[in-house]
């Protein structure tokens, strides 16, 4: 269920809109248990979607480090690597 939810901080392009808005969804659909909410509670869960995200990209964008940026491409070939090893096959892009 939360496999948007990584780390955003230190990237070398920033965390977009996107990711940010993609790990707040699955962050309130956790804390809900909602994969989609009934009509009812729509409104109320699109709302926290969008709170979550401005207090991400607030948190983001106020961090500092001296640690250099890291490379969204070489990361992602890492994590590659490390669910190959783990699973045994290539990870599934969903």
């Amino acid at each position: 269920m939360c496999r948007n939810i990584k780390t955003l901080f230190n990237f070398d392009p920033p965390a977009t809109d996107t990711e940010i808005e993609a790990s707040s969804l699955q962050f309130v659909r956790k804390i809900s248990g909602f994969t989609k909410p009934s009509k009812a509670n729509e409104a109320v869960f699109e709302q926290a979607i969008k709170d979550v995200a401005a207090i991400a990209r607030g948190l983001v964008d106020s961090l500092v480090t001296d640690a250099p940026s890291k490379n969204r491409e070489v990361e992602t070939a890492k994590a590659k690597v490390r669910a190959t090893e783990r699973f045994g096959n290539a990870p599934v892009n969903h």
